[in-house]
This record gives structure tokens, C-alpha cells and sequence, in this order.
């Protein structure tokens, strides 16, 4: 999925997959926890503006109309063919094309921004960059939904998406994302290059992190 290049069914085939994964594995309740979290109360009330950073097929962010119904999402990401599935399959959904590095938006746009299984695509050097750049846009703080670094999570997706997926670009993509994914102490890291937020962070089913930060006002 790192492969901008690739602009055709290919995507359409992974992101259906990854639809898949995220309602079974984890995805969507990690996210709604976390959301929940930030507004301090299960359910909310409301207009609610979500930035879906690295978006892919803005399933997980649009499942959280369970605990907000009136949810406006914009979902950003920087490949032209995964921004045509996700406006094709969300017409309510406001898609932009463009990259994390450089925001289009200015400072506390939305009230929160979302960001899953996106941010182990960069090194810890760009997430320093990014992280705070992601928390100047917030009102209320950030989600992150990600993935545990471990041999068990490893095995476990390598022979799940070798048993049961069709794409070739998940069986290569899923037991590489989590080899990049995180550890505690690499989560801690990040967070306290944010100063002025308090965060959380927990495990979540399956092999995923929640963290949670909370914009100090």
C-alpha cells in the first residue's frame, strides 16, 4: 500500500480485505474506545469533525456512528485510486488527496484526528515532525489505533492472510505492518514529544495499541 504507483484493482481488492479485518480484528472497537474516550462518555450528541489521517477505505472512522450519529469525517490520504474507493463507498464522506507531511488544514480544524494503522508506516524521526503537527489541528486530541510489534501478532496475521486472503497486497502488507509496528516504550517516546497533552495508552484485541491523546486546554 506504500506503492503509489499502484492505481488499480489491486487496491480495491486489499481495502475490501482490510474492511474485513478491521470489524473482526479489532479496528472499528479500538477506534470507538478511543473516541469515547476523548469525549469522556459513550455516546455523544451533536455535530463531531473527525480527520482521518492515512485513511485508506474510511471504514473504521465511519463506523463510529454507532456512539456519534452526527459524525462529519474528512479522510485524507495520498493516493488518488484508495480516495476514489473511499468517496465511492462513503458519498457522505469529505476526501482529499494529500499527504500527512504536508497538512492542508489550519490549527484546530477538527475536533479530533484519527489515525490507524497509518502512523507505522514512517520513522520515528517523521513521526516527531508529524505527531505535533497532527495535534495543532485538533480541539480535543488524537486517536490512534496501531499495531503491537510481536512474534505472536507475527505469526498470527502471516497465517491468517496465507489461509484466507485473496490479495496478494494484504499477505505482503499485513506481517510487514506489524514488524513495523510498536512497542510500548517507542509509544511513550512519541507521546511525551507532546508537552502540553496528557495521554493513554492500552492494549486492545487483537495485537493492536489504543492510545489516546488529550488536547490540554
Amino acid at each position: 500500500m506504500d506503492d503509489m504507483s499502484i492505481q488499480d484493482e489491486r487496491i480495491d481488492e486489499a481495502l475490501h480485505e482490510l474492511c474485513v479485518i478491521n470489524t473482526w480484528l479489532g479496528g472499528n472497537t479500538t477506534t470507538r474506545k478511543g473516541v469515547g474516550m476523548l469525549l469522556k462518555r459513550k455516546t455523544s450528541t451533536g455535530l463531531l469533525s473527525i480527520l482521518d489521517v492515512g485513511s485508506g477505505g474510511a471504514d473504521i472512522a465511519t463506523s463510529l456512528s454507532a456512539i456519534c450519529p452526527e459524525t462529519k469525517i474528512t479522510a485524507l490520504d495520498l493516493n488518488k485510486r484508495v480516495c476514489e474507493f473511499a468517496a465511492r463507498e462513503n458519498p457522505s464522506l469529505r476526501v482529499i488527496q494529500g499527504s500527512v507531511l504536508q497538512l492542508p488544514f489550519q490549527e484546530q480544524t477538527f475536533d479530533i484526528i484519527h489515525a490507524s494503522l497509518f502512523l507505522h508506516h514512517f520513522t520515528e524521526e517523521e513521526l516527531l515532525r508529524i505527531l505535533p503537527s497532527l495535534y495543532t489541528l485538533s480541539r480535543k486530541g488524537i486517536v490512534i489505533n496501531d499495531l503491537r510489534r510481536s512474534v505472536l501478532a507475527y505469526l498470527g496475521i502471516f497465517l491468517l492472510t496465507q489461509l484466507f486472503s485473496r490479495s496478494a497486497m494484504v499477505k505482503n502488507d499485513g506481517p510487514l505492518s506489524v514488524r513495523r509496528g510498536f512497542t510500548r516504550r517507542e509509544l511513550v517516546r512519541l507521546c511525551e514529544s507532546l508537552p502540553s497533552a496528557s495521554y493513554t495508552i492500552r492494549r486492545t484485541w487483537a495485537f493492536r495499541w489504543l492510545i489516546c491523546i488529550v488536547k490540554q486546554p
